[in-house]
């Protein structure tokens, strides 16, 4: 299979002469749309004005939810189905959705109208900027991380989310207290994981140092993970505390 496309700002090596190279990063998606059907395109014109965010604006939960509860921020969502699962689930708790590619957000939002689920806000941006300009510091409960892209090839892996910047904003915008949850069913990726989050002065693993964790409860077993499963791979989930 041919290495994918870089998107724009991928390489750092390819920015024009006297731009701030510090101010872009390696963005760890490309935009691969597929089939955008019919309903998924209704769905940004009938609902987007419900669960949909624009990132150009700080996020005030208690204006978008109308209370005040914990929120929950679930990082490139894919179809959906496990953000539908925990805001059905988890009812107490408000979330936040942040997704790329644009026929996964219209999928999601038909399902969360269907449910009359209303404890969900979504964007269809890159989750850096979203918590660069959007989230405010020790804003969030939580974070989860399911299943990202794991680039498997060495010279891909800088596009690899998790990162030493990366967790260290994370900790910026988490809670003293609140808890980061991630998934990947690569072994080597969920290594990096382990290695880049014990080197963090702000994450505790709440198992112990470099010890992965059963499922727990709030994550459900998606069509994918089981797809997965009967094929023979593993999945490692890790738990962090901010410290």
């Amino acid at each position: 299979m041919a290495d994918p496309e870089p998107s724009s700002g991928a390489s750092r090596d390819l920015l024009p002469d006297g731009e701030d190279k510090a101010q872009r990063h390696i963005r760890s998606f490309v935009l691969r749309q597929g089939r955008f059907t019919p309903a998924q395109q209704r769905a940004f014109a009938e609902h987007w004005s419900r669960y949909g965010v624009a990132a150009d604006a700080p996020f005030e939960p208690a204006e978008r939810f109308g209370r005040h509860a914990p929120l929950v921020l679930e990082i490139g969502f894919g179809n959906g189905e496990q953000l539908l699962w925990s805001a059905t689930h988890e009812p107490e708790t408000d979330f936040i959705g942040v997704e790329v590619h644009r026929p996964g957000v219209g999928r999601l939002m038909n399902a969360l109208a269907s449910n009359n689920v209303n404890n969900v806000r979504l964007y269809n941006n890159d989750v850096v900027s979203v918590l660069e300009h959007c989230i405010a510091p020790a804003a969030l409960a939580g974070v989860r991380i399911y299943f990202p892209d794991p680039w498997p090839k060495q010279r891909q892996q800088k596009r690899r989310l998790i990162q030493t910047e990366f967790v260290r904003l994370l900790a910026d915008r988490v809670a003293p207290n609140g808890v980061l949850h991630l998934a990947t069913d690569w072994a080597d990726y969920a290594e990096q994981m382990s290695t880049v989050l014990e080197s963090s002065p702000h994450w505790r693993n709440r198992a112990r140092p470099k010890r992965f964790i059963e499922r727990p409860a709030w994550r459900t077993e998606t069509h994918f993970e089981k797809r997965g499963r009967r094929l023979g791979h593993g999945v490692w989930d890790l738990l962090y505390d901010r410290c």
